[in-house]
């Protein structure tokens, strides 16, 4: 099969150089020059980002009751992401376990993540959902800036 500029491989398949996989010397050298950021970190800065927000909350609202809606809002990022860390920090010797467990933890972080969603109105009174959903994005941007921390 040819390409639509008629030559045998695609123009950019001739700059590419082959493929060579690492040996485990090699993956081991380069793992060690990558900075690795702790998930931990990144989980407090979540809850000190979350409560800087509840704090601005209950200053811009002064209403109790949106800074307890804007707190449950980062513990609801803040409490599945540590299920997760937790769940992926335990080390495995497989890459499909792995892989698999990732999965798993992902899955129940999510899971967790939308209880806490669904039993918002019942656990927090006067709930407002504005403070909560915007602290909680505002929390979840957090994990961005361990792109920063691994450049730095």
């Amino acid at each position: 099969m040819t390409n639509p500029v008629g030559r045998d491989s695609w123009p950019d398949e001739a700059d590419q150089p082959p493929f060579k996989p690492l040996t485990a010397e090699e993956a081991k050298a380069l793992k060690s020059t990558l900075p690795m950021v702790s998930p931990w970190r990144v989980i407090v800065v979540q809850a000190l980002v979350g409560l800087l927000c509840t704090a601005v909350v209950w200053a811009v609202t002064q209403r109790s009751s949106a800074a307890w809606s804007a707190l449950y809002g980062a513990l609801a990022v803040v409490l599945p992401g540590a299920l997760l860390a937790r769940g992926m920090t335990r080390g495995t010797r497989s890459p499909v376990a792995a892989a698999v467990g990732f999965m798993f933890w992902e899955m129940l972080k999510i899971a967790a993540a939308i209880a806490m969603l669904v039993i918002a109105a019942r656990v927090v009174p006067q709930l407002s959902w504005p403070a909560l959903l915007i602290t909680m994005v505002v929390c979840m941007k957090v994990n961005w800036l361990a792109l920063v921390w691994r450049r730095s």
